[in-house]
């Protein structure tokens, strides 16, 4: 796959090239539209200037923007541990060089994406709703072909592109809104004042390019970003070795008729499926940035006799009826014949989590403290609770809130650290790599970062992770 990843760097620089290109032609003839006759060096330079500046915000946080504007809000292990399994076996199965970090979007619209400008600097942003739909077979499906596109090098292209196709837009919309504050009566009298006919053949030239930019820029990012959805469902199926577990999550989300508000004309690219479609945009399939979902279904329902790359090519020549090369050559030479696995047995699949469970992993994910009175009542205390106690609902018992404890012992974490040290405080031992529980309660410690950590009474499991510096701490009884 070397050759693919070389081909997606070159093509992800052509198309960043072209797309600069376009956005500076469009910068000076809209200049020299304006203020002839030395308005188009004006623009050039104003059109090289945000290139600049989109391309390092782009590079360097292009990511945090996705996943801002999406409202993606990351999580740790013990909030999902079956996602993160998943995610850690594609990891391992694509050979990425770190742990893509984890984000959940509350939204019942099942969907994800991943973005990042490296391997070693990525994220995978999933949906509520996929995690309420999906078992784990089909779960593994979705997150095999995120994990794809970040080792074939594709999410810096997909940020790049987004951004500069919505610079492109933004600099068309500007002019036509100015056309409209300025009228066309006037803008015809300067023209005829400045310049006569040349000024005249400028101004027609500035609204012709106005509109096409955008269509042209679209139309370069079509040229290569439904293929790049092919490789990653292909390279997907080789991953998990069990097609059907992405066709079916593919099927569900598609079938899906919920929204998800946040995505955008930048973003929706970025989606395992198109989200909007859901928003009741027809998008034809002329100029969709995705391929049609049914037929990559039927693309991975026809791979019957194995899982490689070639079995993938095979499939997709069946389906379309034509021969089209979607997989690189040197990828073709492999006769390897990897067998389809069977599915996962029932029990192994993993229950969804419902609306109600759901609901749970978002105040998790939204840092809500989860308190289990004597009586078996389960209750959620917001981030922001300001009291000490509160009462039992169910039972009339005053229960502790440890919200109170842990920041006044965070304060003291801060003043020891000014000297270098994390000491024992308000019985919370030294930072560790592993932690020996000492009852069944609340209990909270520190992280050799610093971060101070919280065991709930109804915590079970044997590690956890610092959510500011990524470290897996063993927990034992």
């Amino acid at each position: 796959m070397w050759e693919l990843i070389r081909q997606n760097k070159r093509k992800s620089f052509l198309l960043f090239i072209g797309m600069g290109c376009l956005l500076m032609l469009l910068g000076y003839i809209i200049g020299a539209a304006y203020a002839p006759p030395s308005g188009g060096i004006a623009g050039l330079s104003i059109a090289i200037m945000i290139w600049v500046i989109l391309s390092l915000v782009s590079y360097f946080n292009g990511d945090s923007i996705a996943l801002s504007v999406s409202g993606a809000k990351e999580i740790t292990r013990d909030v999902h541990p079956q996602l993160f399994n998943v995610v850690e076996e594609m990891k391992i199965a694509a050979g990425l060089p770190a742990m893509p970090k984890i984000y959940i979007i509350d939204s019942p619209a099942p969907n994800a994406f991943a973005t990042g400008r490296k391997p070693e600097k990525c994220a995978i942003a999933v949906t509520a709703g996929l995690l309420e739909r999906l078992n784990r077979d089909e779960l593994q499906g979705v997150i095999a072909h995120e994990t794809s596109h970040i080792h074939n090098r594709d999410i810096l292209f997909m940020t790049f592109a987004g951004i500069m196709l919505g610079s492109i837009v933004l600099i068309s919309e500007v002019y036509f809104r100015g056309l409209m504050f300025r009228g066309v009566s006037s803008r015809r009298r300067s023209s005829s004042r400045s310049g006569g006919q040349a000024q005249a053949i400028i101004a027609i030239a500035a609204i012709v390019l106005a509109i096409l930019a955008p269509i042209i820029a679209q139309l370069l990012y079509l040229a290569v970003s439904r293929r790049r959805e092919y490789l990653a469902d292909a390279s997907a199926a080789r991953l998990t070795r069990y097609p059907e577990g992405l066709a079916s999550a593919l099927e569900k989300i598609s079938k899906s008729t919920a929204d998800l508000p946040k995505a955008n004309k930048v973003t929706a690219p970025m989606y395992i499926v198109n989200p909007l479609k859901k928003k009741g945009m027809k998008l034809s399939d002329l100029t969709s940035t995705h391929p049609p979902t049914s037929e990559r279904i039927k693309i991975l329902r026809a791979m019957s006799h194995g899982v490689s790359l070639r079995q993938y090519q095979e499939a997709y020549n069946r389906v379309e009826g034509k021969a089209s090369n979607i997989i690189p050559p040197s990828a073709l030479k492999d006769t390897t014949d990897t067998p389809i696995r069977a599915a996962a047995a029932k029990a192994d699949r993993g229950s969804k989590p419902g609306r109600h469970g759901i609901d749970d992993l978002m105040r998790a994910a939204d840092k809500y403290i989860f308190l289990t009175c004597a009586c078996g009542l389960k209750m959620k205390i917001p981030p922001d609770f300001k009291k000490s106690s509160f009462t039992c609902p169910r039972c009339g018992r005053e229960n502790k809130v440890p919200v109170a404890e842990l920041a006044a012992m965070a304060a003291v974490a801060d003043s020891l650290k000014t000297k270098g040290k994390i000491e024992a405080a308000s019985g919370v031992g030294k930072s560790q790599a592993t932690y020996h529980r000492k009852g069944s309660g609340w209990e909270s410690f520190y992280c050799s970062c610093g971060n101070l950590l919280q065991l709930s009474p109804s915590f079970t499991g044997t590690q956890i992770t610092c959510n500011k510096c990524g470290r897996q701490i063993g927990i034992h009884k």
